[in-house]
């Protein structure tokens, strides 16, 4: 028996700064009956995080969302509950698709996302409409929180959920966005592999993840046997060469990457 001891994994600790942000991950059924596709934007080539790469729809918790959760959400735990609707507004903002949103009708849609980007807040949207959003439907499924010094820290709350029936034709934000496409998580990562798009390592680490399950039913089962904990990716010496790991018991695939491989963002 080797007498060699096995590295711990670190335990996460948020960094100093770090911005509360969501993501969501939005699936839907193929055409052609193979895995669920998501919805996935390339963000433009000069932003300042992650530019030029595929993620999936989202951004930074604004002060507003919260307000919106606490009216909207108080049972559920206020930052929780915030990011569902940072998750949500970023979304229909970024994309033109209103997600959690049954009472908006689908021909008002693009005037709501233009209030919401011309800076009229969500809080003041749903009252004047006097109307709810559904943060229950999403399903929460991963924290991540890279701190990489060459980039901003972001602690990103992701969450799933299932694509509303909409007709209507999705547009990137402009401002932010290049393009946006359907995809399920294995043609992505296939994409990516083939170096067509770009991906950083937590959009690879969650598109391995995604790609175990065939639906968003399975997904939601998938990750109601995992807990919801703060991955703070570290490096470590393997072989001669140095990988980024994260935690081996949340449910992902792959844990580790050779550190000259991965495109940190």
């Amino acid at each position: 028996m080797s007498d060699a001891v096995l590295p711990s994994t670190p335990e996460a600790v948020l960094p100093d700064g770090a911005i509360p942000a969501a993501t969501l991950v939005i699936m839907r059924p193929s055409g052609d009956g193979g895995p669920d596709e998501i919805l996935m934007v390339k963000r433009s080539a000069n932003m300042a995080f992650a530019a030029g790469a595929v993620v999936f729809p989202g951004g930074r918790i604004d002060p507003d969302d919260h307000k919106v959760a606490r009216r909207h959400a108080p049972d559920i735990d206020p930052a929780d509950a915030a990011a569902r609707v940072a998750a949500l507004r970023e979304t229909l903002e970024e994309t033109g698709l209103a997600v959690g949103w049954p009472g908006l009708a689908e021909r008002d849609v693009a005037d709501v996302r233009r209030a919401l980007l011309g800076g009229t807040l969500l809080s003041d949207i749903l009252a004047a409409r006097d109307e709810r959003i559904a943060l229950e439907s999403l399903v929460p499924f991963a924290r991540w929180c890279p701190n990489f010094k060459e980039a901003r820290t972001f602690d990103t709350r992701f969450y799933a959920v299932a694509a509303p029936p909409h007709s209507h034709e999705l547009t990137v934000e402009e401002a932010e966005h290049s393009h946006i496409f359907w995809a399920s998580a294995a043609a992505t990562l296939a994409m990516a592999d083939r170096g067509e798009v770009s991906v950083i390592f937590p959009t690879r680490r969650n598109l391995e993840r995604l790609a175990q399950a065939p639906d968003f039913q399975s997904f939601s089962a998938h990750s109601r046997q995992y807990p919801v904990e703060l991955i703070t990716p570290w490096i470590e010496d393997c072989d001669g060469r140095s990988h980024l790991c994260i935690p081996d018991h949340l449910g992902y695939p792959v844990t580790r990457e050779a550190i000259d491989r991965v495109r940190r963002g």
